[in-house]
Formats: C-alpha cells, structure tokens, sequence
C-alpha cells in the first residue's frame, strides 16, 4: 500500500514537472523520488532485519531442542547406570 502512494506522488511530481518545466517543480519531483527511494531501501531494510530475527529465533529454538535432547539422553545414561549399579 506504501508503494502505491508513493508511486502516484512521484508519477503526479513527475507530472508537474513536465509541464511546468521550472527549477520548484523539478525539486519537487526529484524530492519525491529521492523520499520514494528512501522509503523502497527502508522497506528492504526492514525485511532483511525481520528475515534475521526470524532466523536467529529459529536458531535459539534449534538449541534448545539439542540442550532438552542432551539432558534427556544424560538422564537416561545416569539411569541405566544406576540401575545396572542396583542389580549388582
């Protein structure tokens, strides 16, 4: 939706810039799509920074899998351990 209204105020900036032809309507159009640019290089920051929140929780989640894995199998060893110790 961001987009879309920045892409009609460039294409309405670039409109008065061609028929005015004068320096305040070309600033006006090259404003606009310097602020669009800006705005499509946020928006692409933005993604990157979510994609690597999404991962690094992703990673955490997968450590904490391996950490309950690994206490699951200790506990089982100890187990088997005591009991063989038991039966001695």
């Amino acid at each position: 939706m961001k987009k879309i209204a920045l892409t009609l105020v460039a294409v309405s900036a670039l409109g008065l810039a061609a028929c005015g032809g004068n320096e305040a309507t070309t600033n006006v159009a090259t404003d606009a799509e310097n602020a669009i640019n800006q705005a499509n290089s946020d928006l692409a920051n933005a993604q990157d920074a979510a994609t690597n929140m999404l991962d690094a929780a992703a990673n955490q989640v997968d450590q904490a899998g391996d950490a309950v894995e690994n206490a699951t199998d200790a506990a089982s060893a100890a187990t088997d351990a005591a009991l063989e110790n038991a039966t001695k």
